[in-house]
């Protein structure tokens, strides 16, 4: 196996008492695209880390072109070709785009930096790669996906040989995802090893030469992509063979009364005149790419955002919402986009997380009862199938998935008309995944309403009563969930169709 240029061989990692890796053996060939899939949990993040430098083994031994590596930072590991894409973004929030790019790797006179030079090595960089980023905004005021394009820029800038990729499309729309597998193939055409790591099982096998798959710490099947389906590779992250299909939808009645209706929408740069209806019972599917105004649609909706004009009705009751807690009175809940930006205080514990915005229903006497905040939170976690750790722990310590469970049982522990959940399974194993798709179903069951807004078509697609599909600010597309096609909704998305019958 002469072409092997990365093998783990034996190789273990704990973390405190938890063990993430145990005896591990994968080889990487040079020039080719290796996925690592599993659930959360499973191991495949902190191999990644391990390749890149980030953690080193406890047991075992990491191989580089057949000689032992001892990296004890990213940076040992840079020095032979190696950088990692994180699932965490590091950019420096208050450089400019070009800076973060070439952070490091600046060439200069006396010291200082040629930032005309600069803006032209970046112009080129970006028309190699393809990817449309202003040069010379702050990276911190860009959008999730516009930092990972940042990210990326910066790996190919500094001409790495090995790419770790770790859930590099989570932030991404389609038509930025099926970019970014393009640069991946053409990264690999130029003699670029790729080590993927992602969640998105049909972009694994698009990308891919060879997967494996880890449980619980352990390789289960190392193998071509070609040999794979997604309904195989799920059966090996779990154990057992799963379904891979949304739950039943239970279309509201005609006459069901509307819950949440949205009238003429403004916001300037935004949201342009949206308007739509949300029955109870009924659960309604934004689509649209990145950029085109759905989670903007939300954040007014729900008080983040002031708006500039229009008309927010609950229940047939006009709301004069200034903020989120004026929101959250009148029974509207929201999952933001970015649960570890948006949603969660990540260091602090699971309890507080939950119970946060409903501190006055658990409190006597001005104080908190803990009883009374325990029993509410061991219910609402019952309900959303959260498997609960130890309620002091950190919620930074859960799986991705149990972070968004946690958000769930926070909004459901007062009951709310209207859920609203802005890319509801990003970062989520399989598993949990299809429990956050039944969770979705069970609330419409009791009559909420519900709007999803994701980057996945087919989640909208599966899930959705009735579809709106956003471009530029405004409704463009409504599809009924019955006869709804994907090259419809996409097509609406891009600008190819006009607004049909729902």
């Amino acid at each position: 196996m002469s072409n092997v240029l990365i093998q783990a061989d034996g190789v273990s990692k704990r973390f405190g008492g938890v063990r993430a890796l145990t005896d591990v053996d994968v080889a990487v060939t040079s020039g080719s695209v290796h996925a690592l899939v599993g659930e959360n949990g499973a191991g495949k993040s902190t191999l990644g880390k391990i390749i890149a430098g980030i953690h080193h083994p406890d047991e075992g031994t990491l191989l580089v072109e057949g000689r032992p590596a001892h990296y004890r930072s990213p940076h040992d590991a840079l020095k032979d070709g190696i950088t990692m894409i994180a699932q965490e973004l590091a950019l420096l929030p208050h450089r400019t785009v070009s800076e973060n790019v070439f952070l490091g790797i600046e060439r200069g006179r006396v010291g200082l930096v040629d930032r005309a030079r600069l803006r032209r090595r970046f112009r080129a960089l970006v028309d190699e790669v393809g990817f449309d980023v202003p040069a010379d905004v702050a990276a911190g005021s860009l959008r999730l996906a516009e930092q990972q394009k940042v990210e990326i820029l910066r790996a190919v800038a500094r001409e790495a040989r090995v790419l770790v990729m770790d859930e590099p499309t989570a932030a991404l729309g389609h038509d930025e995802t099926q970019r970014l597998l393009e640069l991946v193939r053409l990264l690999v055409s130029r003699g670029t090893t790729v080590v993927f790591v992602s969640h998105f099982l049909e972009e694994v096998l698009a990308v891919s030469d060879d997967v494996t798959v880890l449980r619980d710490g352990h390789v289960v099947k190392s193998t071509t992509a070609a040999a794979e389906t997604p309904a195989t590779l799920v059966a090996a992250m779990l154990g057992r063979s799963l379904e891979m299909s949304f739950p039943h939808k239970r279309y509201p009645a005609a006459d069901a009364p509307v819950v949440l209706s949205v009238k003429g929408l403004r916001r300037a740069g935004a949201v342009d005149d949206v308007s739509f209806d949300i029955r109870a019972g009924e659960i309604v599917g934004m689509a649209g790419l990145v950029g085109s105004g759905r989670s903007e649609v939300a954040r007014v909706i729900f008080g983040a955002d002031a708006k500039d004009a229009g008309v927010v009705e609950l229940d047939g009751r006009q709301l004069r919402i200034r903020s989120p807690r004026s929101a959250i009175r009148a029974g509207i809940a929201m999952l933001p986009e970015s649960r570890k930006e948006q949603g969660l205080q990540m260091n602090r514990p699971v309890l507080e997380n939950i119970t946060l915005p409903h501190v006055r229903a658990i409190s006597r006497v001005g104080a908190i009862d803990p009883f009374a905040e325990r029993r509410a939170v061991t219910e609402m976690a019952a309900r959303v199938d959260f498997s609960m750790p130890k309620l002091s722990a950190p919620v930074r310590t859960l799986s991705g998935g149990n972070q968004q469970k946690t958000l769930f049982a926070r909004w459901l522990l007062k009951q709310p008309r209207i859920v609203i959940v802005d890319e509801p399974t990003r970062g989520v194993d399989v598993g949990a995944k299809l429990a956050i798709y039944e969770l979705l179903v069970s609330l419409d069951a009791e009559g909420m309403a519900v709007l999803v807004i994701s980057s996945e078509i087919e989640e909208i697609l599966g899930l959705s009563h009735r579809i709106l599909v956003m471009r530029t600010g405004r409704v463009v597309g409504e599809f009924d969930g019955r006869t709804a096609a994907e090259d419809d909704v996409m097509a609406a998305a891009f600008g190819a169709a006009t607004k049909g019958a729902a």
